[in-house]
């Protein structure tokens, strides 16, 4: 209390003040005596503290900063006072003709202010409060180091690195004109696709790659589509809601081959986990395994007599361990020299053959060329068809959806009547799946991971 007092003293004793209101309050209080509270505690200060005189003497100084701009004791005597000359005499009005008359009002009426400028125009003269952190820059203390060290560098003649290597930076040829840029509002200019274009990168190349900041090339694989196929596949004629009848039947044979190929691949896997019946066991088979082991057989003779052929082996592995003589490895060395002498004729014989070939040699190497190029033809043939088919991306194959067909009977004859087929999610899940921007998926399957416990209750068992 004793701070908001003094603080009204000292602004009341300032030359530059100048209240609104008359010096003397009528609300105060002049016989009433003040009650005796101990300040010092923190839960009096507001509750016996009197600021309503501080709160009326700020806000007379704000109810003057808004309408004059400032304090009235400051402002000069020009700004606040006026001398009242009474009302200036007209002139004459000359005589002007129509169109300049109305000229001159159309004129004066285009001068006024517009009611909603004046709505929106700030009544107060208060100037807006200073942004503080408009004038703060980061690092402030640390950039004027690097200054003062640079202009120190500088005054002994040191060149810093980065202006080394600037100066040591390829001169730009200036005689190259600059593009001039087309204007905004030119019908004729092309059409702007901020989509489909690639930003126009204008700073130099080398400063670029030196500076790590060269935008990586893209590969022109990841242009091309994953898929030829369209985004949304039109349906067969016959499959609208009042179908021709040769196309209806058309669309009703691609279903009867589905559901054909579908048959076979059941049959046929019924075939392979059906049970052989020369694997099944009989009554003899049953039969020998029952007594198995109860039966011994007396084969300790003929297990003891030696066979011919173990007789031959062991001769055989007799005559390799004895040691040859010179003469035999001699003999040996002579035939395997007749026999590469014979090869080598031979084969300069088939070469010698082979001039008198050289028609039937050409012609089946064109024949041969023909033959690759055949098959590289139906290779790119394949590689074309298997664009339009979906790709192995996962685990899982794709599987193509079931056709929605309708029946003969099942026809509706208007639009009221049609019944809808299938699902459009579904249709675009798989449209997903069949252009091969997703992988083939199935629904994750639930696991219970608590056993459940079948507990019967009491009111049940006693019946039972």
């Amino acid at each position: 209390m004793a701070a908001r007092r003094r603080l009204k003293r000292v602004a009341a004793s300032q030359s530059g003040f100048l209240s609104f209101k008359s010096p003397s309050d009528p609300t105060a209080s002049v016989g009433s005596r003040r009650k005796r509270v101990n300040k010092n505690k923190k839960k009096n200060w507001n509750k016996y503290s009197d600021v309503n005189d501080v709160d009326e003497f700020l806000e007379d100084v704000r109810h003057q900063e808004r309408t004059t701009g400032g304090l009235l004791s400051e402002k000069a005597d020009d700004s606040l006072f006026f001398l009242d000359l009474g009302q200036p005499e007209k002139p004459q009005p000359q005589a002007e003709t129509p169109q300049a008359d109305e000229g001159r009002k159309r004129k004066g009426k285009a001068s006024r202010p517009l009611r909603i400028d004046l709505i929106l125009k700030p009544d107060s003269l208060v100037p807006p409060p200073k942004d503080i952190l408009a004038y703060q820059q980061p690092n402030a203390k640390k950039l004027r180091r690097i200054a003062e060290k640079a202009e120190r560098l500088a005054a002994k003649g040191v060149v810093p690195r980065k202006q080394k290597r600037l100066l040591n930076r390829r001169p730009i040829d200036r005689t190259v004109k600059k593009a001039v840029a087309e204007a905004n509002n030119n019908p004729d200019r092309d059409y702007y696709d901020i989509w489909g274009q690639e930003p126009k990168v204008s700073a130099d190349p080398w400063y670029l790659q030196q500076t790590g900041k060269k935008l990586v090339k893209r590969p022109a694989k990841l242009n091309e589509k994953p898929s030829v196929l369209p985004a949304v596949e039109v349906i067969a004629p016959g499959g609208s809601y009042n179908p021709d009848f040769f196309s209806h039947q058309a669309l009703l044979q691609e279903a009867h081959q589905v559901e054909v190929q579908k048959k076979k691949q059941e049959d046929k896997l019924e075939r392979q986990l059906a049970i052989n019946k020369k694997d099944k066991a009989t009554e003899e088979t049953n039969l020998r395994e029952q007594v198995e082991g109860l039966v011994e057989e007396e084969n300790d003779d003929e297990e003891l007599a030696p066979s011919k052929e173990d007789d031959e082996a062991a001769l055989a592995a007799i005559a390799v361990t004895q040691k040859k003589s010179e003469k035999q490895i001699k003999k040996e060395k002579a035939e395997k020299f007749k026999e590469q002498q014979r090869l080598t004729s031979r084969r300069q014989t088939e070469r010698q053959q082979q001039l008198f070939q050289l028609r039937s040699i050409k012609a089946s190497i064109r024949q041969q060329e023909e033959k690759t190029k055949s098959k590289q033809m139906q290779r790119r043939i394949k590689q074309e068809a298997q664009k339009a088919q979906p790709r192995r991306l996962g685990k899982l194959k794709f599987q193509a959806p079931d056709l929605d067909v309708q029946l003969s009977d099942e026809l509706a004859g208007s639009l009221r009547q049609l019944k809808p087929e299938g699902s459009i999610l579904k249709d675009r899940f798989k449209s997903f799946q069949k252009r091969n921007l997703i992988e083939p998926r199935e629904r994750a399957k639930f696991k219970r991971k608590l056993k459940v416990k079948y507990v019967e209750k009491r009111a049940f068992r006693e019946i039972t």
